[in-house]
């Protein structure tokens, strides 16, 4: 598998992207589906992450910076008959390893809540790599269809694991 930071421009990508925000809204309502679409994707303060094997899209996943020591988990998605692959938990090593580089302190992320079933298996692999439950940051808001987690990075940023 091969992790590549993503322009977005490929069909494959903007596809599965596609295929994450019609899933998300499916879910929750609008007010509480917090999905970037391909142009929120490439502002500058989002870096995007791909994963192929032998040319085929595996998942994606994204980090958005939120302050010079804070980021933001974003898009983590797996291509549908890729699953029990280790597609996502490699994606997120890929992703807490940036912010590593980038000195972040902390990267957090909102999900679904845990009411939702379909968002199990990213709250277990979240918990896996150390995120803990926690309030609202940046600009959400207390949402009861909203989980927010945050991984404490000062062992990750000296280059200790952080799995």
């Amino acid at each position: 598998m091969e992790i590549v930071q993503d322009d977005l421009s490929g069909a494959e990508v903007r596809s599965l992207i596609e295929e994450h925000l019609r899933h998300m809204a499916s879910l929750s309502p609008p007010e509480s589906t917090h999905a970037l679409d391909v142009e929120k994707l490439r502002q500058p303060d989002v870096t995007f992450f791909s994963a192929w094997e032998n040319g085929e899209l595996l998942g994606i996943g994204a980090l958005k910076e939120l302050d010079g020591g804070h980021g933001e988990i974003k898009s983590m998605r797996t291509a549908n008959g890729q699953h029990r692959k280790g597609v996502a938990r490699s994606l997120l090593r890929r992703i807490l390893e940036e912010a590593g580089h980038r000195g972040y302190r902390r990267v957090s992320l909102e999900t679904g809540a845990r009411s939702i079933p379909a968002f199990h298996a990213a709250h277990a692999l979240y918990e896996s790599f150390g995120f803990r439950e926690c309030g609202p940051f940046a600009a959400y808001w207390d949402d009861p269809n909203s989980l927010f987690m945050t991984l404490e990075l000062s062992g990750a940023a000296e280059g200790k694991s952080v799995s």
